[in-house]
């Protein structure tokens, strides 16, 4: 069998490859689009399909440097610190609470779930979190950075199976959240009240842009970049330090708190940060992170988890659906508003915030516009999920 070792250059130009040839067949095949598959995640898995066809065939094996890879995640999950504002969760008022409160009850219920049928298929606990809340509400993001963490902890097919699961994720939520909303409608007989259009999305996110802002330039990349490498160091030792006395946490986990921590404060105090570079940064970082984790997935290791990880998740689906229906609906305030934020859960609840704007821009373009809807779950999936969801699954892996 040849084998070969690719350095850190040759890794990521053929992520950079992957990624335009994912970009290239998504605009190719309208169903991708439709389902929000990431253009990365698309010439990921091609790849490693080839990589699958030489395994089997005993014709070739290759093996990739790691170190970039980690270093993208880093300034991802540093990206996504800076998103917690506090400020901005108050500002969102009593629903964005709410509904934040009802998405962290469902992490906690995906992974009891999960973890329950792993224990019933006599299987690693980890395949439950795997095909729980880290590919699910995590997507394909927190799928890639927490695979790598579940190998460590003993799940051999850790990332393989998360990206997998969450691939299932974005498929099926788009696919309950019309059917879950249109049951509320007509089994509550709700009607859509006409109000005026809400601010946008990006706004809520990012503040009020000026044009210079909008218009990216060397200073303000310099001055996001700048922020990020901080926070990522400060992380950095802030784990060493952890580690020394016994306390094992992800490396990710220290440059996204101390990030949190710079935002926070310096909401406080009134001062202006590049949060629109910032973002931009992250969202780069994570396509290249997401075409390196996938193209080295090791295909080969769900022969044997198959059949458990497809009931697993067929499960999940049926469990999100239910919750939307009873949970979302009725503590969002049983109104359309509620139904259309059930709808939209469902996106995100399997797959990821996209995929909840699809549902909602979906339902509310037949059954009247949502403003409530389109202010609360952009916030909460943007700014909130993903800080949440991390900071939970390393509390369950250390427990497991």
């Amino acid at each position: 069998m040849f084998t070969y070792e690719f350095g850190m250059q040759e890794t990521l130009a053929i992520a950079v490859a992957l990624l335009l040839l994912g970009r290239w067949i998504k605009n190719q095949i309208p169903l991708l689009k439709r389902f929000f598959i990431p253009a990365p995640v698309i010439g990921g898995i091609v790849f490693s399909f080839f990589t699958l066809f030489g395994h089997e065939l005993e014709l070739f094996q290759f093996t990739f440097d790691s170190q970039l890879k980690n270093l993208l995640m880093l300034a991802f999950f540093t990206t996504i610190g800076f998103s917690a504002s506090f400020r901005m969760l108050v500002k969102g008022g009593i629903s964005v609470m709410i509904f934040l409160c009802a998405c962290i009850v469902l992490i906690l219920i995906q992974n009891c779930v999960g973890i329950s049928l792993s224990y019933m298929f006599d299987l690693n606990p980890l395949m439950g979190l795997a095909a729980g809340s880290i590919a699910l509400t995590g997507g394909h993001g927190t799928a890639a950075a927490f695979g790598p963490e579940l190998i460590k902890a003993g799940l051999d097919a850790g990332l393989t199976v998360s990206v997998a699961a969450a691939t299932f994720g974005l498929i099926a939520g788009c696919m309950i959240g019309g059917p879950v909303g249109k049951a509320l409608l007509a089994h509550y007989d709700l009607k859509s009240f006409r109000t005026k259009k809400t601010t946008d999305n990006a706004e809520m996110v990012e503040g009020k842009l000026t044009k210079e802002q909008k218009n990216i330039n060397e200073y303000l990349l310099f001055s996001a970049t700048t922020f990020i490498i901080v926070c990522m160091g400060i992380g950095y030792f802030i784990i060493l330090g952890l580690n020394y006395l016994n306390i094992v946490l992800p490396a990710y986990l220290g440059p996204m708190m101390v990030a949190a921590l710079v935002r926070n404060v310096m909401d406080k105090k009134n001062l202006e940060m590049p949060l629109h570079s910032i973002n931009v940064i992250g969202g780069i970082s994570l396509q290249f992170f997401l075409a390196i984790a996938l193209m080295t997935m090791n295909l080969w290791e769900l022969a044997t988890l198959a059949i458990p990880l497809i009931t697993i998740l067929l499960i999940q689906t049926l469990v999100m659906a239910l919750f939307a229906y009873f949970v979302t609906f009725r503590i969002m305030g049983k109104d359309y508003d509620a139904a259309v934020i059930a709808t939209g859960h469902c996106g995100f609840g399997l797959g990821a915030t996209p995929n909840a704007m699809a549902n909602m821009e979906t339902f509310t373009g037949a059954n009247g516009p949502s403003p409530k809807a389109f202010f609360v779950v952009p916030i909460v999936g943007a700014l909130f999920i993903d800080f949440v969801n991390a900071t939970i699954l390393t509390i369950f892996i250390n427990i497991l």
